[in-house]
């Protein structure tokens, strides 16, 4: 969970379709806050201390740290992006951005760690402590309410977390709730 009170406004970059914390030093102390965005060139940091390049926030990190106040996020023409315009910009940029950006809130304002799941084939992986301290207990893949889910996928689904050692865990939005599905998987 983002401290608001302890943490500095970090400066980011929109370059592109990417949020870059281009200042070394803000890259490493973000990272160092909560895991949050990824190395430049630096394939698996295990502490903050391996940050040694400029950080690149996801657009669902860049606007939960922007809501939160520590992050400001400057347009290529230098002017600040106001919050509206990064949650549209991210909208345009994914699919179900709203229900994958709930979601991300809640576990983030929970006290987990949250960072991409595309390797596990989800949406999220989910750590305790973060990425180095210990391995990601969940895979959360964020499903609308409003789906039909099929059966394989779930076994499909099962099968691969339990391979990795990992609960899976469907998400979806009712309103403006969260709701968390868990799996365990049993012999018969």
């Amino acid at each position: 969970m983002v401290d608001e009170k302890a943490l500095q406004k970090y400066e980011a970059h929109l370059t592109g379709s990417r949020i870059v914390v281009w200042d070394e030093k803000q890259a490493r102390q973000l990272y160092k806050e909560g895991f949050y965005g990824k190395p430049i060139n630096v394939k698996k940091p295990k502490s903050a201390e391996d940050v040694t390049s400029p950080l690149e926030l996801s657009l669902t990190e860049a606007l939960y740290l922007l809501e939160k106040g520590v992050l400001k996020v400057l347009r290529e023409d230098g002017r600040e992006m106001p919050v509206e315009e990064l949650k549209k910009l991210a909208e345009e940029s994914y699919r179900l951005f709203n229900d994958l950006y709930l979601v991300y809130k809640d576990l983030r304002d929970r006290g987990y760690v949250v960072k991409p799941g595309m390797k596990f084939g989800a949406d999220f992986a989910v750590y305790q402590y973060g990425p180095g301290i210990d391995h990601a207990p969940f895979i959360v893949h964020v499903v609308p309410s409003s789906a039909k889910l099929d059966p394989i996928e779930i076994v499909r689904a099962g099968r691969l977390s339990h391979t990795v050692k990992k609960k899976f865990v469907i998400a979806t939005i009712s309103g403006d709730k969260v709701n968390y599905f868990v799996f365990s998987w049993r012999r018969m």
